[in-house]
């Protein structure tokens, strides 16, 4: 029985397929180490963004606690007419009310400041990142 394998063959069929280029696994590496980094850097910035709300919130509530109370002892330690105390009251609540919009819109702003910053590092990133896969791509 003759044998047909010829090594010589199998050698021209291996040379002939295209094996994809190994990865530069260091580069892989690296780039992995920076995108955990972006994400550790995006989670700091969003932390200290809630934290930053948090603190305005407690402060904004302590100023309207404070703001009530002093209009309460206002109201009650004036003599006025029922209708004097009633146009009073109103035109605390009016100011109250803007206020509240005024406090509820720096609040959103901050919100928005603290997310952009976190996805802007995410976007950086993402960018960086898919210029690194075309260098490995290029290099092999």
């Amino acid at each position: 029985m003759s044998s047909n394998f010829n090594p010589d063959e199998l050698m021209k069929i291996f040379g002939s397929l295209k094996m994809p280029n190994m990865p530069d696994f260091q580069a892989l590496a690296e780039s992995q180490k920076r995108n955990l980094e972006a994400l550790t850097s995006a989670n700091r910035l969003a932390m200290e963004g809630a934290q930053a709300v948090a603190r305005r919130n407690m402060e904004i509530m302590q100023q309207v606690m404070g703001e009530m109370s002093q209009a309460v002892q206002s109201l009650s330690a004036t003599d006025d007419s029922p209708q004097h105390k009633a146009s009073l009251q109103a035109e605390m609540m009016k100011k109250a009310y803007e206020r509240a919009v005024a406090n509820m819109q720096e609040v959103a702003e901050l919100i928005q400041k603290s997310n952009g910053e976190a996805v802007g590092v995410l976007n950086r990133r993402f960018s960086e990142a898919l210029e690194e896969v075309k260098s490995l791509v290029h290099k092999g």
